[in-house]
């Protein structure tokens, strides 16, 4: 039994093509990605995105534009809530990221945060 979706976070419509066109260079036909927390880097938190092939039990699941759906555990649920998936188009670091208003310091190398 899948979960009901839940708003934990927003994915804006940038993200949601990218996660889209990521999916497909994968050969996935179901774009469906993990946002999870994982404790490291130089300020003690970092993202890790992943795909999946469908959602665990016990996720939030974020349905977005183009069918994308994003999955966050309870774990990480309250690190990110609140949080915007968006897409960075900068030439140098650019890609998915965590617009965050928990976070009160990130690195400059942009991998990792506290809260």
């Amino acid at each position: 039994m899948e979960a009901p979706p839940t708003d934990v976070i927003a994915v804006s419509e940038r993200a949601a093509r990218k996660i889209v066109a990521l999916a497909r260079r994968e050969g996935r036909t179901d774009p469906i990605l993990r946002v999870r927390v994982t404790a490291g880097g130089c300020s003690g938190f970092g993202y890790r995105l992943s795909f999946e092939d469908a959602p665990a039990g016990d996720d939030h699941v974020i349905v977005g534009a183009e069918g994308v759906r994003v999955l966050v555990d309870p774990r990480s649920a309250p690190i990110v809530a609140g949080s915007t998936l968006d897409l960075d188009e900068s030439l140098m670091g650019g890609g998915l990221k965590m617009r965050n208003p928990r976070a009160v310091h990130e690195c400059a190398c942009g991998e990792s945060f506290s809260v």
